[in-house]
């Protein structure tokens, strides 16, 4: 191709062929918890792609989402504890998990229309006080639900297929772990081989991505488009006819498209979505997001799971001294009830009044998230704002997700096609 080809091409020049499936080949992926909706899943759906939910804090979203009572059930049973450290005995009820994740899922596919597939976003590092048994459960409950395909995220998931190996579904639901080096993938693939149960699709995370990331302080010494090139060589080198997804800093469908041109089957995109409407995002965090600047984006070490985090230097989640709340969540426990917030919080002095002063080392993810304060984002979340029209109040207009799909599909040049204004027309003001 001409450099002008090149700039021409677009996303929608390329399908995704997974399985009987001709797919558009734009995922987005599966912000927890319960930032990608079942609402923003069905759209990328409908509109053939891949849409995630995830399955973070799920007793949590089913409480609010399908009126049951798993959280306060589980802090009842633990209330002796919630003065104390050790949180050893803090465990979550299995039936009640594997409920919750079952109610998500049902409540997704039941609703599902359009050409496309939905899929489940599925954390390793959500250790849950006993990280088998837990992670169990919510791949259980993801495959009796209906659930089209499974990403195994926020971890190296050595043992995970093995978990579910006697599901009548096993070698018939997608499965797709997220790396972000050949070396995790080479982990991977060890385990997937014993079992001859090779992943349907390799998601390929590169360090721009929002959230956790799979590298180091050194994340900047690292390019997808490199990472990329390195799992699609070894793949051929292998003979493995693994489709390969890329993800993370991906902004416009120029942007895409030079994936899909290199040999990638698609690409996973989220950012974009968290200032649409069908996102979970609360109206305010979405204006949050949508008036970051560059030096608002931060890469700390305040996540208790030992991964970097990427977010908003103003969520409000940073320099909290709020409670451990694992009698109600305890998501990040480890199998002897130990979380680095715990170990933080204790640390931390009072104030001449007996108050906790701000605890700065670490933030308790599992309240934070549950309460929308920690503004985890890609690397190019600045730049929403040039996506959308701000308002005569100063607020940023909310998009649709359909709208942002599309313009990943169809756009050009590096072009973002801005929505209809909300605004009405000066004279039709005047004449009011």
């Amino acid at each position: 191709m001409n450099p002008r080809t090149l700039t021409e091409d677009k996303v929608d020049n390329y399908r995704w062929q997974l399985g009987q499936l001709e797919l558009v080949p734009i995922v987005i992926g599966g912000m927890g918890v319960d930032i990608s909706t079942t609402a923003l899943a069905l759209t990328a759906c409908r509109l053939g792609g891949v849409g995630h939910i995830s399955d973070a804090m799920v007793q949590h979203v089913s409480d609010r989402k399908y009126n049951t009572h798993f959280t306060k059930a589980k802090s009842e049973t633990h209330r002796a504890t919630r003065d104390q450290i050790d949180k050893s005995t803090v465990k979550f009820n299995l039936d009640h998990l594997y409920q919750a994740q079952l109610n998500h899922v049902r409540y997704t596919m039941d609703r599902k229309q359009g050409p496309g597939a939905i899929f489940i976003n599925v954390m390793e590092k959500l250790t849950m006080g006993a990280p088998g048994d837990t992670l169990q459960a919510r791949l259980r409950g993801a495959l009796d639900g209906g659930i089209d395909g499974i990403t195994l995220s926020a971890g190296l998931h050595i043992g995970s297929l093995k978990l579910i190996a006697d599901h009548p579904r096993f070698r018939d639901v997608k499965i797709g772990p997220i790396v972000s080096s050949v070396r995790a993938l080479k982990i991977f693939l060890k385990g997937a081989v014993r079992l001859n149960r090779l992943p349907d699709y390799v998601v390929v995370e590169g360090p721009l991505a929002g959230g956790h990331l799979g590298f180091g302080e050194d994340w900047r010494d690292y390019d997808l488009h490199t990472i990329v090139a390195e799992v699609l060589a070894f793949l051929r080198e292998e003979n493995l006819p693994i489709p390969v997804l890329a993800a993370g800093g991906i902004f416009t469908g120029t942007d895409a498209a030079s994936f899909l041109r290199m040999g990638a089957a698609g690409v996973q995109v989220a950012t974009r979505f968290t200032i649409t409407e069908e996102c979970g995002l609360p109206a305010r965090v979405k204006q949050d997001y949508a008036r970051a600047r560059e030096e608002d984006l931060v890469v700390s070490n305040v996540s208790p799971t030992g991964y970097p985090i990427r977010m908003l230097s103003y969520s409000p989640a940073l320099g909290s001294n709020i409670k451990p709340q694992c009698e109600a969540f305890g998501y990040l426990l480890d199998r002897d009830g130990h979380c680095a917030y715990l170990d933080a919080y204790d640390a931390t002095p009072v104030d001449e009044n007996g108050r906790k002063l701000p605890v700065q080392d670490k933030v308790c993810l599992c309240y934070h998230f549950s309460k929308f304060n920690c503004y985890t984002c890609g690397q190019y979340a600045y730049r929403l704002k040039d996506t959308t029209h701000r308002l005569a109040d100063g607020s940023y207009q909310i998009l649709t997700a359909s709208h942002v799909f599309s313009d990943y599909q169809f756009s050009t040049s590096h072009r973002v096609a801005l929505p209809a204004s909300q605004e009405p027309p000066v004279a039709a003001v005047v004449n009011a």
